[in-house]
């Protein structure tokens, strides 16, 4: 179950059917899950840097999991590479996360670093703070 303010970051999310997404700082992977309802034969992939909260996510997800639209990862954004042989990401979203919230501004560059690097020409970023979302240039 979604909460009021998830509901509303992913129905502002510009999803299509076989998008590449990545999640950064997916928690219980909530989001993931929905975004992966909505993107039909596209992919999410989820990651966190608590090994504690993918487990969990692990465990509700099964169905995702099984049928491909949604895996989970366990590394921080700071350090996230495409594994050989992964296509890159068409969009890419992140809520509470502080490397990319101002929380955390010295890790803002190295963040954004690896998610350039890991999405195609065109891709999107969407972070939360705005209403309710920002997009940043990539």
């Amino acid at each position: 179950m979604l909460s009021a303010r998830l509901a509303e970051i992913v129905d502002a999310l510009p999803l299509r059917p076989g998008l590449r997404v990545l999640e950064v700082g997916c928690g219980t992977g909530a989001a993931a899950r929905a975004v992966a309802a909505l993107i039909g034969d596209g992919h999410v992939l989820a990651i966190d840097r608590s090994r504690t909260v993918l487990e969990q996510a692990v465990r509700v997800s099964s169905t995702e999991i099984e049928s491909g639209t949604l895996s989970y990862r366990c590394c921080a954004v700071e350090d996230f590479e495409l594994h050989p042989g992964e296509p890159p990401y068409d969009l890419v979203f992140a809520v509470r996360v502080g490397a990319l919230d101002g929380r955390h501004p010295e890790s803002t560059e190295p963040a954004l670093r690896r998610i350039v690097a890991a999405t195609a020409p065109g891709a999107r970023l969407f972070i939360d703070g705005g209403s309710p979302l920002v997009e940043f240039a990539l």
